[in-house]
This record gives C-alpha cells, sequence and structure tokens, in this order.
C-alpha cells in the first residue's frame, strides 16, 4: 500500500528538508532513487520509491547497493543539483505531488515528485516548467526534455485550498518505535523483504526445473547409447571369428560366411570393410570392443553423476521451499545454479580419470574442478588425497563396496596429487588422506576449500616411473 497524503504531510514535516545539503544521489534499481542530504541534525538518506502499489518517500538508515556505473537519470542529477541546497520542499495539496526545490550557484532546479501507483515518475524541471529530464521518459505524455511540467496550477499548495476527498484518508497506526519515518521504513522493509523473497524462490525453482530437465534429456540420450555398448565383449568374439578365418578372405570381401565357434556353430555372416585387408579388418573389431568397453565405463560414470545431480536439485528444491531459508542464501543458490553448466551427453565429469589396479581415480587440476568434483562426483566413502602445505589438485579415489585400497592404488593416488601441485618439483613430502565425508568446507573460504578431519599421513618419494604407468593406461 503506497503512502496517502496525510502521511506525507507527515513525514515532510519530520525531515529538515528546507536548508539541507545534497551530497550525492544514487539509483539501486528501475524504480528508486536516493538522495543523500546534510543538515544541522547530520546526514540523512531520502528514499523515493516509484514501485506500483508500494510508492513513497521517507529515510533510510542504510544506503542500499548501488551499480558502478551510474543510470542516465543520476548522472543527470548529479550534474546540477549535487551540492546544492534545498530552499523549498512542500506538497500539493492532496494530490501526492511533492515540490523540492534546490538551488546551486545561479541555477535553480525544481524536483517534482509524482506518487501516482501507475503513473509516479520524477521530473527536473527550471522555474518555468521547462522539463530537463525524467526519471521515466514518457513521450505520449510530455513527460520528456523539452516538455512542459507545472502542476501548480492545477493542484496549489496552498493547505486550505485542499479538495474535499470522496475517501476519508488517515494516518495508519504503525507498531513500532521512533518516528513516523522510522517505522515506515521498516513496515516496507518488511513488506518488500518478503516480496522479493517470494520472487527469488520462483525464480529458483523455475532454474531448478529447467535444470532437472535437461539432465533428464542428457540422461535418456546415455540410456541408449548403454544399450548399444552393453554387449562389447561381441566385438572381440567377431574379431576372433575374423582373425581364425583369415585364410578365407581377401582383400576387397564385403562379407564373411562363416560358422560361430561361440555360439554352437551356428552360421554367422560377418561385415567386413573392403578397404582393409582380413588382418585389418579384424583389428577393427577388437578397437570396436575396446571403445565399447571403454565407452560403456564413462557412460556409468556420468549416469552416476548425473543421478547425484539430481538429488541435489531435489535436496536444493527443499532448501529452498524452506520459510526458514534466509534472503541471502537464496541468492547464493541462485547465483551458483544460474552459473554453472549442465553436463552435456559425452562431455564426461569434472577433472581427469585414471585407473590403477581396478580402481578409479579422479583428480582436478583447478580450483573450479576440485569444487566441481566435491559437489558432483565425490561419495562420503570415497578417498580424498591433497599434498600437504602446499597448493594442488583434489585426488578422489572411488571406493568399492566390500574392498580396502591397496597400497599400491594409495601410492598411485599420492604421486598424482603430489604431480598435480606446486610440490612437484621437491621431489618427496608428505600427503594427508582421509574419507570424503570427513571433509568440511571452509567458511567464507575459496572455491573448492575444504577443511579435512581423521587425516592420515603418507611420506612419498617421487617416482616419475608410477606416472608415466598411470598415463599409458587409456584416461576415460
Amino acid at each position: 500500500m503506497s503512502l496517502n497524503w496525510k502521511e506525507i504531510d507527515l513525514i515532510l514535516s519530520e525531515l529538515p528538508l528546507k536548508g539541507s545539503l545534497v551530497r550525492n544521489i544514487y539509483q539501486p534499481d528501475h524504480h528508486s532513487l536516493i538522495l543523500e542530504l546534510y543538515s544541522r541534525r547530520g546526514n540523512y538518506l531520502l528514499y523515493i520509491s516509484l514501485l506500483t502499489g508500494f510508492t513513497r518517500l521517507h529515510t533510510i538508515k542504510k544506503k542500499p547497493k548501488n551499480p558502478s556505473r551510474p543510470p542516465r537519470f543520476v548522472s543527470f542529477l548529479r550534474a546540477h543539483i549535487r551540492n546544492g541546497k534545498i530552499s523549498g520542499a512542500e506538497q500539493l495539496g492532496s494530490e501526492r505531488v511533492i515540490k523540492i526545490t534546490v538551488e546551486r550557484y545561479e541555477e535553480k532546479t525544481i524536483l517534482w515528485i509524482r506518487l501516482w501507483g501507475g503513473a509516479a515518475n520524477i521530473i527536473a524541471a527550471d522555474e518555468k516548467g521547462n522539463i530537463l529530464d525524467a526519471f521515466y521518459r514518457r513521450p505520449k505524455k510530455g513527460e520528456i526534455s523539452g516538455g512542459l511540467f507545472a502542476p501548480e496550477a492545477a493542484f496549489p499548495i496552498d493547505k486550505t485550498a485542499k479538495k474535499t476527498d470522496k475517501k476519508e484518508f488517515t494516518i495508519r497506526d504503525i507498531p513500532g518505535e521512533g518516528n513516523f519515518n522510522e517505522r515506515i521504513e521498516k513496515y516496507y522493509s518488511s513488506i518488500e523483504t518478503g516480496r522479493e523473497k517470494q520472487q527469488l524462490i520462483t525464480s529458483i525453482i523455475q532454474i531448478l526445473a529447467g535444470r532437472e530437465n535437461r539432465i533428464l534429456s542428457t540422461i535418456e540420450k546415455l540410456e541408449k547409447r548403454k544399450e548399444k555398448y552393453e554387449n562389447y565383449s561381441r566385438y572381440r568374439e567377431l574379431g576372433d571369428i575374423i582373425k581364425s578365418s583369415l585364410h578365407k578372405i581377401k582383400k576387397g570381401d564385403e562379407w564373411l560366411n562363416t560358422k560361430d565357434f561361440f555360439n554352437n556353430n551356428e552360421a554367422v555372416d560377418i561385415r567386413l570393410d573392403k578397404k582393409l585387408s582380413p588382418l585389418e579388418n579384424a583389428g577393427k573389431y577388437y578397437k570396436e570392443y575396446k571403445k565399447a568397453k571403454s565407452g560403456l565405463n564413462k557412460i556409468g560414470e556420468e549416469l552416476e553423476s548425473l543421478h547425484n545431480s539430481l538429488r541435489r536439485l531435489k535436496e536444493t528444491r527443499k532448501i529452498v521451499e524452506d520459510a526458514s531459508t534466509s534472503l541471502h542464501e537464496l541468492y547464493e543458490i541462485k547465483h551458483e545454479f544460474k552459473t554453472a553448466k549442465v553436463q552435456r551427453a559425452g562431455a564426461g565429469t569434472e577433472g581427469i580419470t585414471f585407473y590403477s589396479h581396478d580402481f578409479t581415480i579422479k583428480v582436478g587440476r583447478s580450483a573450479k574442478e576440485n569444487d566441481a568434483l566435491l559437489r558432483h562426483y565425490a561419495r562420503g566413502n570415497d578417498y580424498w588425497f591433497h599434498v600437504r602445505d602446499y597448493p594442488g589438485g583434489y585426488v578422489f579415489v572411488r571406493n568399492k563396496a566390500g574392498k580396502s585400497i591397496p597400497l599400491e592404488v594409495m601410492l598411485d593416488a599420492a604421486h598424482l596429487a603430489m604431480y598435480y601441485s606446486k610440490r612437484k618439483t621437491s621431489g618427496q613430502g608428505d600427503i594427508y588422506y582421509t574419507q570424503v565425508k570427513y571433509l568440511r568446507r571452509a567458511k567464507a573460504g575459496k572455491t573448492g576449500l575444504v577443511i579435512p578431519t581423521q587425516e592420515k599421513n603418507l611420506f612419498v618419494k617421487y617416482n616419475p616411473e608410477r606416472i608415466r604407468r598411470l598415463k599409458e593406461i587409456p584416461v576415460q
């Protein structure tokens, strides 16, 4: 609810506007303006809102965050009224139109503040009513530079000339301490915070729903690819059959008709590439076997990561819809999900993958990758390795149910932690490790920063042969 004219009169009567110095002007958003003023009482901020349903002016205690580059109207006002003195401030009758006159040197500028619901505006004019600029430029209404604005003729300032209102307005009894300005500020602040919070919740839920749909679409594509790769051993069998039948094939053949000794010697037709030799055709099927086998492992990891992301989306939605979640927390959630990218089918998870004795090892090579692996890949029982006292990548060893991690795998992980760190050149160092569930995120810390608990130590003498061996194993 906007202020009525009686409330505006009361607010103006409480303010030492006349004689105040205009120190600066700010515009925190598209519907409000702030005048930073100074009087004998000290500095104060006059807040003017043009938002439909919430049009008003009153003092505020804290200056909102402002854009680094001042908007057009603010730049104009700073050039014309900053360091000027307010020589007059009054409301025109009962019309919710306020006239503030500012004098600076030989220049006199009049700020007309019209607090009329959908037609609210702030217009800067000279003494003759010629419009210099306006908060909202409205050409159809003539509220543009060069137009004319002279409301005094229609709405006299004389208090005895107030029109008879069809509705009798009263000053609301706003609870709380302080004068009317202070109580009005708290009243509207609580309303706008609730309104802002609801809009933010709606916006985040839309972002989460869109992200969920994209993840589900990616999962569907990966499931189809998984079906194609699941019978990967058949490619190796076909390669073996071709290899055992080299005497029956000559270059240029498109088909091999023979018996399938993997399936009770049933007849089988195997397509060949006529551009390849018989042995090269067998090699082609072996390559397809390796590709399908590694592809299946990769798809499994991607699907697991995507399902983890889906679970996190559902958990986040519960947090967003929880009434106890603060406005600040909601903004952080929105920023996080607005800037994060959805994994594409085949894009793989963040970081680089290695294999050691049938265990999967993931390495983050930057703070961003470390954070992404923590959020979307690592599970509570996985093991985390990191070089002690030096910046470096996070190394995660995927836990296998019912199996402990062999020492050789731990040494491989420790070497990777040293290799992807700034201690690589030292030749030796301490690596500490713990399970992911014992990691704690550092409050207000840098991206991906964690504090390990229940950690153990490994002293490692760097052996480049380990890294060479790990790099020779195909990376997914």
